[in-house]
């Protein structure tokens, strides 16, 4: 069976090195007008092809953009749809990252592709098939302020920003995108509703064309939804295992039909994981997964971390399928 390695979205942007300060530089510039919007996308572009090129040079198969021109992620695709304002700050789950809140005021409406160009350029300058992130509608929604009479409740919200999606999917499988990643980690907040995520994700599926869908899911348990995922309408599902210890012994037992990512390196923390902590659970649970190719990748994004120790967790984590694939 195949197992990849993929970055799971996110990376530093910002490291110790003098080169690698020149992003906070230009934005500082950039907003103080002493550096045209040209000329600061063209700096976001080489710290782009920088990042690109340090996931690939670290062993992994598939990698990102790091998510460089993102200012967090909800506001980035939910701010440049119309009938949306962005307001204040709020916390982002369990961590010390915020976001900054949409605030529907209209009705929500999909003018063009927002990440298309993000990708052919991320692409354009790697020498691995890109991956491409996107924020999923139910998390759009439990994020966003209604400020609208249009909408009364959370499902209505979801509907149209699943719309939205379903345009922006679309246009990046037609672009050549062969995976996409549908993140949607409020879902494990609010299980009651993942069959409100499922009629969504159906919708968005329909447009795929041969792109690959990839559920993720992180900062929360997923073991009790694992049994409900299997019927979900993608083609791969990601889990943050930091979060869920007890799911590789329920992949075990029950088995997958789909492709999984096994969040297993932690995404938040520096340390190390050793090979013995790892090793025994890709042993157990490969082979019950059925979908293929499958993924060894971190728990979540990486921007948590130091720019150098990120690194040093890509690194790490292909020297575990190394030493995977040695022991057979």
């Amino acid at each position: 069976m195949a197992l990849l390695l993929a970055n799971h979205s996110s990376y530093p942007r910002i490291g110790d090195g003098a080169g690698q300060q020149r992003l906070r530089r230009a934005y500082a510039q950039h907003e103080r007008g002493e550096v045209t919007s040209r000329d600061f996308e063209a700096i976001q572009a080489s710290v782009i092809q920088e990042i690109v090129q340090e996931q690939a040079g670290a062993g992994l198969d598939l990698v990102t953009d790091g998510q460089i021109r993102w200012y967090d992620p909800i506001s980035h695709f939910a701010g440049r749809l119309d009938g949306v304002k962005i307001n204040g700050l709020l916390r982002f789950f369990d961590t010390n990252f915020y976001i900054r809140q949409p605030v529907v005021v209209d009705r929500i409406f999909w003018k063009e592709p927002i990440l298309l160009e993000e990708y052919r350029s991320a692409q354009a300058v790697s020498p691995k098939p890109v991956k491409v992130i996107l924020t999923g509608p139910y998390t759009l929604g439990r994020f966003s302020i209604i400020e609208s009479s249009r909408y009364r409740d959370v499902p209505e919200l979801v509907a149209d920003y699943t719309e939205a999606l379903m345009k922006e999917v679309e246009a990046l499988g037609k672009a050549g995108a062969t995976l996409i990643q549908i993140e949607e980690p409020s879902m494990l907040h609010h299980p009651g509703d993942a069959g409100l995520v499922k009629v969504a994700l159906t919708r968005i599926g329909s447009r795929k064309g041969s792109a690959r869908l990839l559920l993720a899911t992180y900062f929360g348990d997923a073991a009790p939804l694992y049994e409900a995922l299997q019927g979900f309408p993608v083609d791969g599902l990601g889990f943050d295992f930091t979060y869920s210890r007890g799911l590789s012994d329920l992949i075990t037992r029950l088995g997958s039909d789909k492709a999984i990512a096994l969040g297993l390196i932690d995404g938040r923390n520096t340390r190390m994981e050793r090979m013995e902590e790892i090793l025994p659970t890709l042993r157990k649970v490969l082979p019950k997964v059925k979908g293929s190719p499958s993924y060894l990748t971190t728990s979540c994004g990486l921007e948590y971390l130091p720019r150098d120790k990120a690194y040093l967790k890509l690194k790490h984590m292909a020297a575990v399928r190394a030493e995977f694939v040695g022991r057979g």
